[in-house]
């Protein structure tokens, strides 16, 4: 059997680490490392438990978990973050998307919906309510063409334009008449610039920002 992806769990009220590590253990594909009330602490169990995954409240003791985010973030670029939170999501979600969260959940939500969240961003997408997500995807994509186009160059700009519509590496190819090496480059030049993950996660940005630009 493949091995348990690891969560840690941030967040400054025992009781309720203790619900999200019960509901997470029964899980057959999750198990969960370490838990911490705040920032330092958070900081400590990720270097101690080298976790798949933090699932952080965004108000921990003392401290900010926006800030824990920032932190695990640039230290730890490749460890996907999952905000939780009592906050309504169309106020909060931005702002943890932009610290470098992969994902934002309230703690309202059934159960089987924060399973559901962290086998999301754990796949290398970002989860948000899908009632919200349209929206906050639009405010950090940019409503102007140009939000895009000015950190991709022309022809990088064109082959994002391309993934939005929907067309791989060999049609882009054929409709741009370039190699499909050179497409690839484009596409890994792209993800770069943009801070993207993965192909996966270009192309449903570049859908996504597709369907309230082109």
């Amino acid at each position: 059997m493949s091995r348990k992806k690891r969560i840690l769990i941030v967040d400054d009220h025992q009781i309720l680490r203790r619900g999200l590590a019960m509901l997470i253990n029964v899980e057959p594909d999750l198990e969960v490392c370490g838990e911490a009330e705040d920032v330092k602490g958070g900081m400590d169990a990720v270097l101690k438990t080298r976790p798949d995954l933090v699932l952080t409240d965004i108000s921990l003791k003392n401290s900010d978990g926006v800030q824990l985010i920032k932190q695990v973030n640039a230290e730890f670029p490749q460890l996907p973050l999952l905000a939780i939170s009592m906050h309504d999501e169309s106020i909060y979600a931005e702002k943890v998307l932009r610290a470098g969260a992969r994902g934002y959940i309230t703690k309202q939500v059934a159960e089987e919906k924060i399973i559901e969240a962290i086998h999301c961003v754990l796949s290398g997408r970002i989860y948000l309510n899908k009632s919200a997500s349209g929206q906050i995807m639009q405010r950090l994509l940019g409503n102007e063409q140009q939000g895009i186009a000015s950190v991709l160059s022309d022809r990088e700009f064109e082959v994002f334009c391309l993934i939005g519509r929907g067309l791989r590496a060999s049609a882009i190819s054929n409709e741009l008449h370039l190699s499909v090496k050179t497409i690839e480059t484009y596409q890994a030049n792209i993800k770069n610039k943009l801070n993207l993950l993965s192909a996966r996660e270009l192309n449903e940005y570049a859908i996504m920002w597709a369907k309230t630009n082109l």
